[in-house]
């Protein structure tokens, strides 16, 4: 058979249940895959290294794949039993370290996250913890390497996500997305993602950006394999039926674009089924990035004032980010006012969604193709390309699925497509998207 780290979430399953492989003997190539690729393991990271993992717990993990076997051997074991994923470093395991991928942070949790409660449960077997853009305030994860390109950027936050799946050194990965964070690694590592509505999967115990901002959310190569992982997240069924896509619009958000995404984006439409549809925009701010990181920041300053004593300690840009809320000093009516214009800009999407009975926006998910790693350290909001578009599905709380919509033919790099629907549409959203990543296929280093 094919070596088993190069299957995907649902073969791995299937492999699993029918005995064709073991929860060891994937752990064991899944291990082999991290030793063989990954590269130098560190904090700052190495021009020749991937470098997607902070942590890597051989000994638990192998321990962990021993004990879903038994279950898997015993009979009726769940869906995921087995399948090994790797954690964002931002997700709580209990007596494991959590740091975030910084050096201010250091935390042995005592119980673990929701998330991975539910994870371990089903018997999911965890290989560590993987790179995080410092307190997943960033979009570049600097010290995590493209593996399309060493010398360029792996996405951010969940770079160090991105970057172990499109390696194959996991199959399954965990994310989060407060500005585009799930979504900005799978476009620029051609991955995929579903990041759910805002308040669908628990954010207790994951280290937080800004509460009502953050999105956790499931990494992997295909929608397909996001489906299950997205069921454990939340801890629900899959409804029976899905609606066929029927009507799309193309967001009314999009500016200029690098060729190669401007390629993919065509390809993608080219490929949509249903009715294209043009009404004028909606009732909303579609310009909302100053006020974002306003209310962002001001979120993410209160949970760090716990380490005030510690400002010399973080990277540069996160520092900056810190002073920069400071001094715009919010006042509690300010943000009352900011949140206001949020859940409005909101309902006038929702309006608008089925005013015109529109199923899905359709989004290029960035505007622009990985850019050389080196600078998100040095200088706040010098990823502002990144998240241009992205950010604007965290502040209305829409759920987002992202797929590969191609290579560039000038870059060589990857592109990516985003389909946004209403509150609660993430099951419509993940059967659309697998179905189209059908029709576009997949992409690989």
């Amino acid at each position: 058979m094919t070596d088993p780290a190069d299957l995907g979430v649902r073969e791995v399953a299937g492999a699993l249940a029918a005995r064709d492989v073991s929860s060891r003997e994937l752990t064991e190539a899944c291990l082999g895959r991290i030793r063989e690729r990954d590269g130098t393991h560190s904090h700052e990271g190495d021009p020749d290294s991937i470098n997607a993992w902070v942590r890597v717990y051989e000994e638990d993990a192998l321990a962990s794949a021993d004990r879903a076997d038994e279950r898997l051997a015993a009979g009726g074991a769940p869906a995921l039993c087995g399948v090994p994923i790797g954690l964002k470093d931002l997700y709580a395991v209990a007596g494991k370290p959590l740091t975030a991928s910084s050096s201010v942070l250091e935390e042995v949790p005592a119980r673990d996250c929701d998330v991975w409660a539910r994870l371990s449960a089903q018997g999911m077997v965890l290989l560590g913890h993987l790179h995080t853009h410092e307190f997943a305030c960033g979009g570049t994860t600097d010290q995590v390497g493209n593996p399309w390109a060493l010398e360029r950027s792996a996405g951010g936050s969940s770079g160090g996500s991105g970057a172990a799946l499109a390696s194959r050194q996991v199959p399954a990965a965990t994310g989060t997305d407060t500005a585009g964070s799930l979504r900005i690694p799978s476009s620029e590592c051609g991955t995929s993602t579903i990041k759910p509505t805002r308040g669908l999967v628990s954010l207790r115990g994951i280290v937080p950006l800004a509460p009502t901002f953050d999105h956790p959310g499931p990494m992997a190569r295909t929608v397909a394999d996001c489906e299950p992982l997205l069921v454990a997240f939340a801890g629900l069924d899959v409804p029976d039926e899905r609606r066929p896509l029927r009507r799309y619009a193309v967001s009314p958000r999009i500016a200029e674009l690098d060729p190669d995404v401007a390629d993919g984006f065509d390809r993608a439409l080219a490929e949509l089924p249903g009715e294209r549809v043009e009404p004028p925009p909606p009732a909303a701010n579609l310009d909302v990035l100053t006020e974002f990181f306003d209310l962002v920041l001001t979120e993410m300053l209160v949970y760090h004032r716990r380490f005030d004593d510690r400002r010399a300690d973080y990277r540069q840009a996160i520092r900056a980010r810190l002073e920069h809320a400071e001094r715009r000093a919010m006042t509690a009516e300010e943000y009352v006012a900011g949140q206001l214009r949020r859940a409005e800009d909101t309902a006038a999407w929702c309006d608008w969604l089925a005013g015109h009975r529109i199923d899905a926006i359709v989004e290029p998910t960035l505007p622009i193709v990985a850019p050389v790693r080196g600078p998100g350290y040095d200088e706040a909001f010098s990823d502002l390309d990144d998240l241009s578009l992205t950010h604007y599905w965290d502040w209305t709380g829409f759920p987002v699925v992202a797929l590969p919509s191609g290579v560039g033919r000038r870059s060589g790099l990857p592109t990516s497509v985003s389909l946004i629907g209403a509150p609660g549409t993430e099951w419509d959203l993940l059967a659309w998207g697998a179905a189209l990543q059908d029709r576009l296929g997949t992409v690989s280093p």
